[in-house]
């Protein structure tokens, strides 16, 4: 099993990226604020505009690191990549089932069944731990019709119409499971570019995050994760990993979400609302939900398909591979990700 490092998160907005030896160095005017050995680390994601070195720029390349760049908001910018070092076979195939329809239905079929049972999954949960809810049951049961729609969709517009429907219902019973701090973190509804609310602003900040995590992933097992089956192409994007994505929303983000509003280790000073309605996090914040996300990277559950414990961060990277495995035909079927 892949060995599980650390990603670096680089949250000052003047902060340069450069390379000493074999080390990843940070300065701020010419200040050297932190260092790490490059061997220590599988990832770097930065947020500002200052960039870093070519020479820092190549380590990373040599040494299999990502580096991503995202704007000081979360907003994601670029991802820099070493040369391409996936099985060219396994691509060539990724390539040739992307661009058959029937293949590409039945994938991202079980995509949104797999990201609709989660939140089915997340809201029994909260029944089982804190009683029934009419609301939360009603959604429930309405997100059962629609895992099972899916089934009978004949095309991908259809099939989003479905997933999209989903959502609303989810996300309309969300605030239900906000239970501390109701007042501070109101939620209407799934917003975004920019997010109008608090937990829109986690929400949209922690799945950059995620997908971050698993073009990582992707491109480690040797796929190209701008070349996805659900997701339309379009330059820049990396809509394998939206795919892949689409499972492991709810249990990665979602719940960190949950869990930071709820144990208070966020409150409303937290986040600064701006002239045209949206509400940015502050530097301590993002601190905060970064630190939470590590944390919760290490955590180990019982993979539902290996039936392996594996560190949660881990997950990106085993969904990947067995993605891998299904193209090339030596899975019957790709195995999405459930929670239990």
């Amino acid at each position: 099993m892949r060995k599980l490092l650390n990603t670096l998160y680089v949250t000052t907005p003047d902060a340069y990226l450069s390379k000493d030896g074999m080390n990843v160095v940070v300065t701020v005017k010419q200040q050297e604020l932190f260092r790490i050995p490059v061997i220590n680390i599988e990832g770097i994601v930065t947020f500002g505009y200052m960039g870093a070195s070519p020479g820092l720029m190549k380590l990373c390349a040599d040494n299999g690191v990502s580096l991503t760049f995202l704007s000081p908001q979360g907003r994601f910018v670029a991802r820099v990549q070493g040369p391409v070092k996936g099985n060219v076979l396994l691509r060539t195939k990724q390539y040739e089932l992307s661009n058959d329809k029937n293949f590409a239905l039945h994938l991202s079929k079980l995509y949104i069944a797999g990201k609709i049972q989660n939140y089915r999954n997340i809201l029994r949960r909260f029944e089982r731990d804190y009683g029934n809810n009419s609301d939360v049951s009603s959604a429930v049961g309405i997100l059962e019709v629609r895992k099972r729609e899916v089934q009978r969709v004949e095309d991908l517009n259809q099939l989003r119409g479905v997933e999209g429907d989903a959502a609303s219902v989810y996300f309309e019973v969300f605030p239900h499971l906000i239970l501390n701090q109701k007042s501070d973190f109101p939620f209407c509804g799934r917003n975004r570019r920019p997010p109008k609310d608090a937990v829109n602003a986690m929400l949209s900040f922690v799945y950059t995050l995620i997908a971050n995590d698993v073009a990582a992933a992707l491109e480690t097992v040797g796929l190209d994760p701008y070349v996805g089956f659900l997701h339309t192409l379009r330059p820049g994007r990396t809509s394998l990993a939206l795919d892949v994505m689409e499972e492991l929303r709810a249990y990665l983000g979602d719940r960190l979400v949950l869990s930071l509003i709820n144990r208070r280790q966020v409150c409303a000073k937290d986040f600064i609302s701006q002239g045209d309605e949206s509400v940015v996090m502050t530097d301590s914040c993002r601190k905060i939900i970064l630190t939470a996300w590590q944390a919760r990277k290490k955590e180990l559950i019982l993979h539902p398909y290996l039936n392996e414990k594996i560190p949660i961060g881990l997950l990106p990277f085993v969904q990947s591979m067995l993605l891998a495995r299904y193209l090339r035909g030596d899975l019957d079927d790709y195995p999405v990700f459930l929670i239990r």
